[in-house]
């Protein structure tokens, strides 16, 4: 399965021998925010990408949790990695994919028959080197860890002591509560001027006008954040959440999809990332969604941990 927003690995990949779970815990929470609960819902009923599943709105009732304020930094995973020897999928693979926008990488797969030029399989791409050999996280330790895929997402969580959202929790978070906002800040529509959230600005894939101040992601705590005090739930990376993805609809379409869904193993991920863009990939609303098989990882893909009070 692919998406505009970020590619799932090839069916037929295999699977490398899976990094045991760290046992014990080693990490602490850093950040993390107490959310109550109560009645809320999740989705919406004004859908922008019906396909998604985005709609319609349902109501949960939520116990309290806690969420980090921001995405798990570069600085942190490496601590884990450090502490407990954890070897991430894309390691693992070897490989993984990445964003290229520059004319020399979009003309070369464009001519091979790539639907989506503008993701590239680069062998020792992960989260150390992002971009592939020769590219570093040095200079970006404060930004959102990438690269990671939902077992990775998962094993540091259970190292802090936490675990990753639901699909109804981040919702809730990302809206500052029961409240109906499309966006973490409001109703106002981002564009190429208005600035709220590390998105696309220009014309997607060539031409990155680099408006918010970043070619890809920026750090963890970057622009302002809701009223809850959370970072960047809007653009940035794709955080995974807990929850298996699927598409609440009657429609044929929608039941063929959910046992595509189901067949793969996919979960759902929230909050789009630093390469959405209105004109072709709107998902940086609150109730935007995608789907990707958990073994996959990506230049754009990260996660924050949520936790049991």
């Amino acid at each position: 399965m692919s998406s505009c927003c970020g590619p799932s690995r090839a069916l037929d990949a295999v699977v490398p021998p899976g990094a045991a779970v760290p046992a014990s815990r080693g990490g602490e929470p850093e950040g993390m925010i107490r959310v109550p609960g109560g009645r809320s819902f999740v989705g919406t009923d004004r859908p922008e990408i019906p396909q998604d599943g985005e709609g319609p709105e349902r109501t949960v009732v939520l116990a309290d949790f806690g969420l980090e304020a921001t995405t798990i930094t570069v600085e942190r995973f490496a601590a884990f990695v450090a502490a407990t020897g954890y070897v991430t999928e894309a390691e693992r693979f070897g490989w993984t994919a990445v964003f290229f926008g520059d004319e020399e990488h979009l003309s070369a797969a464009t001519a091979i028959g790539s639907r989506l030029p503008w993701w590239h399989s680069i062998d020792g791409a992960n989260w150390r080197q992002p971009e592939g050999p020769g590219s570093s996280v040095d200079h970006r330790l404060d930004h959102p860890v990438t690269q990671v895929s939902w077992a990775d997402a998962r094993a540091f969580a259970d190292w802090v002591g936490g675990r990753l959202p639901t699909e109804a929790e981040w919702e809730h978070a990302a809206r500052g509560g029961a409240e109906r906002r499309r966006f973490p800040w409001g109703e106002a529509e981002p564009d190429d001027q208005t600035i709220h959230a590390n998105i696309w600005q220009g014309q997607f894939p060539r031409q990155n006008s680099l408006a918010d101040g970043y070619e890809r992601t920026a750090p963890a705590r970057s622009f302002e954040p809701n009223p809850l005090g959370f970072y960047s739930m809007a653009g940035n990376v794709w955080e995974w959440t807990a929850d298996p993805f699927k598409v609440r609809s009657l429609s044929r379409q929608a039941r063929l999809r959910n046992a595509q869904a189901l067949e793969h193993s996919e979960k759902v991920l929230k909050g789009g990332s630093f390469l959405c863009h209105i004109s072709y990939c709107y998902r940086y609303r609150i109730a935007a969604r995608m789907a990707l098989s958990p073994d996959s990882a990506a230049s754009n893909t990260g996660f924050r941990v949520a936790y049991d009070l």
